[in-house]
């Protein structure tokens, strides 16, 4: 796993690494075992080795790509461990920006499949998640979201309890506290915007357009599919994604892009000797 050290140090040469925005800071900063958005690709493949270490039927993708100067750097990661009769499924991954921009995670998701005998109840799943998280901005749809704008999370005038939080899970979001979400522009739900980056592809041109009209700097949504019986929890999905860094990374890697081709495009020879 040298490779995206190596690629961050060859890349410091002859490009100054910037450190891109972030939509959490300090006690606000949520993470999904322990992988942040401060996380780069190094610290996130230790996490997943140490999580999934001493197994023989987990299956790793990792995928590579080149930065401007054409070295290579990792740009995700992705584990999964099939479920069983008796075995919880899960499966991990995470997204990063280039080495010009620190190799930042802008996204990271979290997959648990329970085993039928390992179910746990909703109430304690709520109640583990708000310990964890705190109160959420919205709850309903399966899902609780914790949406962030300008270093905190957002209510809607709603302070969810475990008690509340747990009656409102399964009912559909309250149409009122979304449009008090969006507020009075016209610009992206935050809860479209995170439901979508779980199903496209998580390259940052993919997910950029979005990204910049989304309504909010970053979002955590935590969605409980129902079990046998409904009290229990069958299917556990946490998704992080960091609106702001991921518009920051990509201003950076671009900027690091066209700085690299001017350079190779100007003449490398020297005046001959005389």
């Amino acid at each position: 796993m040298g490779l995206a050290s190596v690629a961050t140090a060859s890349l410091a040469d002859d490009v100054k690494l910037k450190t891109p925005e972030t939509a959490f800071s300090g006690k606000l900063r949520p993470d999904i075992l322990g992988m942040s958005t401060e996380s780069n690709a190094e610290s996130a493949r230790a996490v997943f080795d140490s999580l999934l270490r001493g197994r023989t039927d987990t299956q790793t993708d990792i995928q590579q790509q080149k930065s401007g100067d054409g070295t290579g750097y990792v740009a995700a990661l992705n584990f999964s461990l099939p479920a069983g009769p008796k075995q919880n499924g899960e499966m991990l991954s995470a997204s990063f920006s280039s080495p010009a921009s620190a190799n930042r995670a802008y996204f990271v998701a979290r997959n648990l499949t329970f085993a039928q005998d390992q179910q746990p109840s909703k109430a304690d799943m709520i109640k583990e998640i708000m310990g964890k998280y705190g109160v959420p901005t919205i709850v309903g749809d399966q899902h609780l979201y914790y949406i962030y704008r300008k270093g905190s999370i957002m209510s809607v005038g709603g302070k969810y309890k475990e008690a509340t939080a747990l009656e409102a899970i399964d009912k559909p979001l309250d149409p009122r506290a979304a449009v008090k979400l969006n507020g009075d522009t016209v610009r992206g739900s935050c809860v479209a915007v995170v439901k979508r980056a779980q199903t496209k592809a998580k390259d940052p041109s993919a997910m950029l357009a979005e990204a910049k009209g989304a309504n909010c700097d970053g979002v955590l949504s935590v969605q409980l599919v129902p079990g046998t019986p409904t009290d229990r929890v069958g299917i556990a999905q946490f998704t992080l994604l960091d609106v702001k860094q991921l518009i920051s990374a990509a201003a950076i890697d671009s900027a690091a892009l066209a700085g690299g081709q001017g350079e190779s495009a100007m003449p490398k020879g020297s005046a001959p000797k005389l």
